[in-house]
């Protein structure tokens, strides 16, 4: 046969050069000689042959096992409705929704006028804005008041790095206004002429300027209308709900600040209605003559308070609306005309109490009815003021996501629109749980466990065990389609509510940042050792699946206890966050110093060290694992995941499968279409599957109940 018909060699797994590098500290140095892996400008041809080398290994490995995730594909994407759309509502004057096409990636935004029965106007379409991007983000899209403008912001990198928009919608003529690297964020004032955004440092990608642009003029003219002087701080903008007032946020870690100005004001003048302090945390909504915070001043878990406008700084002022619980932390509010919402979690689970704002709304509160052990209700669109009727989500992990409204005066409730699971699915096939793992440390872990019924509850089934456990944020039961492939396959899936996230209240939180850090990593092994024991799992057939600061914690649990897993995802993994940490010119830097400690004090340097997972990685047996990172990722850089993945091919024992797939058009989240994610889910769950063995769905098992 001639050299020309010869198959091409089969790709090696690249292995990086070391090169002598030190990071500075006022600790003293470190070395690091996989460094050189970063690239700001991301076109260092070496750098990135080295990634492409990682890919090609990593797909000749999903080949060799026989191209599964295209089946796992196929099979998650018939399970969708594809032409789908959103419930519409109301809001000046129009019906406003999203729907689906088959086959299209992406939505169609339209509206009609009076009642749903008018002719619709396509507000956008964002087949067509993504048409010959390799990635694309619709941030925030916003109407004018008046409805003659559109404006949006879109990112065609996956960096974050927005850019304005905006259409006539008499006309259909669009505008590039030539206004990048902004946030998300847009608000109209009333005069539907003058748009609100935040534009963003250019080093650091913090928000920092909120400026002013007029349709119609020369975006050069913009004026500032705020500059944020405080890198450890957010910015955001908003309207109230009543549309009287735009508000201007600045929030970090731990406190936050918000100032208010007319919204009929066509020079925005910002008063303050509580200057920042340090550990205060507050949000403002506007209702009558009155503001109504959501604030932890003396009350970690959070209260609502009501207080005339303008009287905010003098706390005998301040009335409760809803005290502060030591077992009720309060996640969110919406105000209506006679009651208020509120989101709250006890017990681990998120819920809603409707409380009354007048007294002819009565003087009882009441929680919304759920009816399942592990599950989620969310506050949906409610944009009229003057409704008593509240649009919410219910979920749960098995339960596919409803929409409904509740008439909060008879407490009655309509299901508006329920997620379609096509093919034979039947959530009775299915059993949740909600149980408490000890830690070692005497805490209870809440777990949230789903699975088959027909599942043999012995020791022998794999399990995929989820966790995150920073920055406050919890983990909610909530349904997916796509896991219907594992659930199908005989897999057991665990929510890990590990230290770190706030699903037990703010306490839950502090017991897993800074200096308590550590407790998110123990906690996630304790609830594997301890679904182990109850048989919920076998012993070496336990998977861990996390991303971002989740993707440190498998970067944690990997160093910590190997020996656990079968394997390991780590997606987008903040891995190295030492060297990243005592770099301010990176993203996420400065503001994050009161997550993870500031690393030029000393007992936080050290602390840091002593688990991040770059700097841990041992002469030991690793579990199987598989690496995802993004090119153009702004949260965690790629050259984290991609140093981490050099170093433990450098000391690793043993040869399990150590997998890195960089994508080189896209950032943080991933790919920007609904089926292109799905190719990522596929992919992952193929890995899962393959390295646990695991074949053949049961289809139409007998179910037994337990």
């Amino acid at each position: 046969m001639s050299s020309a018909s010869s198959p091409p060699p089969r790709p090696r797994q690249p292995l990086a050069p070391r090169r002598p590098h030190t990071v500075p500290s006022p600790h003293g140095g470190r070395e690091d000689p996989y460094y050189w892996l970063r690239d700001d400008a991301r076109k260092d041809r070496e750098v990135l042959a080295y990634l492409r080398a990682h890919n090609r290994y990593t797909a000749q490995w999903f080949k060799d096992h026989g191209n599964r995730e295209r089946r796992l594909y196929r099979e998650i994407v018939a399970r969708m409705q594809q032409d789908d759309s959103t419930v519409p509502y109301f809001k000046r004057g129009h019906w406003y929704y999203a729907r689906f096409s088959t086959g299209q990636e992406y939505p169609v935004l339209a509206r009609r006028p009076g009642t749903l029965e008018a002719p619709e106007q396509i507000l956008l379409d964002v087949n067509a804005l993504a048409a010959g991007h390799a990635f694309f983000d619709l941030g925030t899209f916003e109407v004018s008041p008046d409805g003659r403008f559109l404006a949006w912001c879109e990112d065609r990198v996956g960096r974050r790095e927005y850019s304005l928009w905006v259409k006539n919608l008499a006309s259909g003529e669009v505008s590039e206004l030539g206004i990048g690297n902004i946030e998300a964020d847009l608000v109209w004032l009333n005069d539907s002429i003058s748009l609100l955004y935040v534009a963003k440092d250019p080093q650091t990608l913090l928000g920092r300027y909120v400026r002013q642009h007029r349709v119609g003029t020369d975006p050069a003219h913009d004026g500032l209308v705020f500059e944020q002087d405080d890198p450890s701080f957010y910015t955001t903008i908003a309207r109230t709900k009543s549309d009287r007032f735009v508000l201007l946020g600045m929030e970090s870690t731990l406190s936050s600040e918000w100032r208010y100005a007319e919204a009929d004001d066509p020079e925005p003048r910002f008063r303050t209605v509580l200057p920042r302090e340090r550990e205060h945390e507050y949000q403002v909504e506007h209702w009558g003559e009155e503001f109504i915070l959501r604030s932890n001043r003396q009350a970690p878990n959070f209260r609502l308070v009501r207080v005339p406008i303008g009287a905010a700084g003098d706390a005998s002022q301040w009335r409760d609306l809803q005290a502060h619980h030591p077992q009720v932390f309060i996640h969110d509010f919406e105000v209506m005309k006679s009651f208020i919402a509120v989101s709250e979690r006890s017990g681990g689970l998120k819920r809603l109490r409707i409380r009354p704002l007048r007294e002819s709304a009565g003087r009882e509160d009441f929680l919304v009815d759920a009816g399942e052990p592990a599950y989620t209700m969310s506050l949906g669109v409610n944009v009229d003021l003057d409704s008593d009727t509240l649009r919410y989500t219910f979920t749960s992990l098995k339960t596919p996501p409803s929409v409904l409204d509740c008439d909060l005066h008879t407490r009655t409730r309509t299901l508006k629109k329920q997620e379609r699971v096509l093919g034979d699915f039947d959530p009775d096939r299915y059993a949740t749980q909600f149980i408490r793992a000890p830690g070692r440390d005497g805490a209870q872990i809440p777990v949230s466990l789903v699975y088959r019924k027909d599942t043999p509850l012995d020791g022998t089934a794999p399990l995929l065990q989820y966790g995150y456990g920073a920055y406050g944020h919890s983990l909610d039961p909530g349904f997916s389609s796509a896991r219907l492939s594992l659930l199908d396959r005989g897999l057991v899936f665990a929510l890990a509510h590990v230290r770190g996230g706030q699903d037990l209240g703010r306490a839950w939180y502090d017991e897993g940042r800074l200096l308590h850090k550590k407790n998110s990593f123990h906690d996630f092994i304790d609830v594997t050792k301890h679904l182990v024991e109850l048989k919920v799992a076998a012993p070496d057939r336990v998977f861990a699946m996390g991303g971002s600061a989740g993707g440190l914690l498998m970067g944690a649990v990997a160093n910590l206890a190997p020996q656990a897993y079968r394997g390991i995802i780590a997606q987008v993994p903040f891995v190295d966050m030492v060297t990243t940490m005592l770099d301010s010119s990176l993203p996420l830097t400065t503001n994050e110093f009161d997550e993870w400690g500031n690393p030029t004090e000393r007992r936080y340097y050290d602390y840091m060290l002593s688990y991040s997972p770059y700097d841990n990685v041992g002469a030991q047996h690793y579990p199987a694992m598989y690496v995802t990172t993004g090119l153009w990722d702004s949260q965690v850089q790629y050259f984290e995941p991609a140093k981490w993945v050099a170093r433990l091919l450098e000391r690793r024992l043993g040869e399990e499968p150590l997998l890195l797939h960089t994508d080189l058009r896209a950032g943080h989240g991933g790919k920007s279409g609904r089926f292109e994610r799905l190719r990522e889910v596929a992919r992952e769950y193929a890995f899962i599957l393959n390295v646990a063995g695991v074949h053949g769905a049961r289809r139409r098992a007998r179910i037994k109940e337990r």
